[in-house]
């Protein structure tokens, strides 16, 4: 792994690993060792199992292919919130109302987690508690947010209908309000869960890459071991599970920018549209706003949206790279004019029915444990992860267990949604695979362009760098054979049937793929390939 996948994954750098005075790492494994419990994956799902796990006095190892947060948790925009990406109404119709209760309970007590971990570790990572405010998207139905509404307060949430929203330039804009919302620094706050892990005698490995996991433990590509009575995996797309989870959740980027405005000329809130409906009727994608101190004179305001399928993003004639322009048109609309600072992309996993996977890993040894889908809800997702996790392990009951296991399968009550987004997905992929041999010569690859050809009957991905040195890679998905494709935003190969991720030089930065593609080195007659 070069020193900029270890950093982040994609060319774009977030604010969050912009404001730290340098990454969070650790040192590599370099012999065996043991754990009661090894966590593969030091994002904030991993480590929140692994604090939780060491707060009970149980010894964990951390193992992390990069730095620290140098995953999905670097690139997220860290809303805390029990007002979730899928309505409570819908949520109701798949799981019932007493489980949409207790799923508004778990979001809502990982927030007062955080808040409590905060003080009780003396993390200074911003935590700040403030309202959210839901807002109509001009493609939803009129009724939406009375719907909504409705459900929120039967499922116990503090939430109410506003006349006006303070923030948008359309102050009389009705909304929801959802009271006692959270926001904080994430990598901040991991560097604090990592310092409170090692005083409990916890370990934590960074740059070490996870090859292989069973029953005993993990063993890395350089051949170390770390034995185990449970094995925890949270590396956002499970690299252990090559079929069962990767068919009842989707991969989709979305996008976010950074923009400076004077200083406390919007209030400090979170808001969100309820999505657009003419884009994916089925998971609309939706806008997403917060505030954020900067300096003494300005405040940035992180905005997300314009999400795709991975790997698609031409399925709708809109590239990567021109989401941002997409972002800056809205925000302008909606909030004020300001200066763009910021531009970076994450990927989301969207389960089948709304609610992230947690839990025992389907057709598994009994001791291997798993956390993924976090449904664009992923700081309180893998905080409920590392309680529910705590107590699987522990042999403690949690209500929860049930609602998050990775065995359900919601087919009946989600089955239309799901299959149209699932063939969907896969008939954009099949109707644009035959054309995936660019017709195009090596020689007429433009810097900073990348294509697929074909070279003596097989398929490489060709990427021109900004020197105009020219790396090819093996273009199948070491996951399972998919034709990756060029993500000229982030500058990555990437795979449109599961989301796996791949930097040009073929390093793999995203699962469910565990492998490397393979790199030729073109100073090598032989053609050689490293993998």
């Amino acid at each position: 792994m070069n020193d900029k996948s270890a950093v982040t994954a994609g060319s774009h750098v977030s604010y969050w690993t912009d404001s730290l005075e340098q990454p969070i790492s650790f040192s590599p494994l370099t012999q065996n060792d043991g754990a009661q419990v090894v966590i593969v994956g030091g994002g904030i799902a991993g480590l929140s199992v692994a604090y939780c796990l060491s707060q009970l006095n149980i010894k964990v190892v951390v193992v992390e292919d990069g730095y620290i947060g140098s995953g999905e948790t670097g690139r997220t925009t860290a809303h805390l919130v029990n007002a979730l990406d899928d309505r409570y109404y819908n949520i109701e119709k798949i799981f019932g109302k007493n489980e949409a209760k207790l799923i508004a309970e778990s979001h809502t007590k990982a927030i007062d987690f955080i808040e409590q971990t905060v003080k009780k570790e003396n993390i200074d990572c911003e935590f700040t508690r403030l309202n959210g405010y839901l807002f109509l998207h001009p493609t939803d139905e009129d009724n939406s947010l009375q719907k909504e509404l409705e459900a929120c307060l039967r499922v116990g949430l503090d939430v109410e209908m506003q006349e006006h929203t303070p923030g948008l330039l359309n102050k009389n804009t009705q909304a929801l309000v959802f009271k006692n919302q959270g926001q904080f620094h994430p990598l901040k706050y991991l560097k604090g869960l990592c310092d409170a892990i090692i005083r409990k005698g916890g370990k934590i490995f960074t740059e070490t890459h996870v090859e292989k996991i069973n029953n005993t433990g993990i063993i890395t590509d350089k051949g170390f071991k770390i034995s185990a009575e449970y094995i925890v995996v949270a590396t956002n797309s499970p690299v252990n599970n090559k079929y069962a989870m990767h068919l009842k959740q989707f991969a989709y980027r979305t996008y976010a920018i950074g923009m400076l405005v004077k200083k406390n000329t919007i209030p400090q809130a979170l808001w969100w549209d309820t999505g657009d409906f003419n884009a994916n009727e089925n998971i609309p994608p939706y806008h997403y706003i917060r505030t954020q101190p900067y300096n003494e004179l300005m405040d940035l305001l992180i905005c997300g949206g314009e999400d795709h399928a991975t790997g698609l993003a031409n399925a709708d004639i809109i590239p990567e790279e021109n989401r941002y322009g997409l972002l800056e048109d809205w925000f302008n609309k909606h909030f004020a004019k300001g200066e763009v600072v910021f531009r970076w992309s994450g990927q989301v996993m969207e389960p089948m029915d709304s609610l992230a996977f947690i839990g025992h890993n389907p057709w598994d040894s009994d001791n291997i444990y798993i956390v993924t889908g976090d449904s664009g809800n992923g700081m309180t997702h893998s905080t409920i992860a590392g309680m529910l996790i705590a107590d699987l392990i522990t042999g403690k009951e949690n209500p929860w267990e049930k609602i998050y296991n990775p065995s359900r399968l919601k087919i009946i009550k989600v089955g239309n949604v799901f299959f149209k987004e699932f063939a969907g997905g896969f008939s954009a992929y099949i109707k644009d695979k035959p054309k995936h041999a660019d017709e195009v010569k090596l020689s007429e690859i433009k810097i900073n362009e990348g294509k697929i050809i074909e070279l003596e009957g097989k398929k490489y991905g060709a990427y021109a760098d900004e020197k105009n040195k020219l790396h090819l890679v093996a273009a199948e998905c070491t996951h399972l054979g998919c034709i990756v494709k060029w993500n000229n935003d982030e500058k990555s190969w990437d795979c449109p049937c599961h989301g796996s991720r791949f930097m040009h030089t073929g390093e793999v930065i995203n699962g469910p793929a565990n492998k490397n593609l393979f790199y030729f080195d073109e100073n090598n007659p032989q053609r050689k390939f490293n993998k």
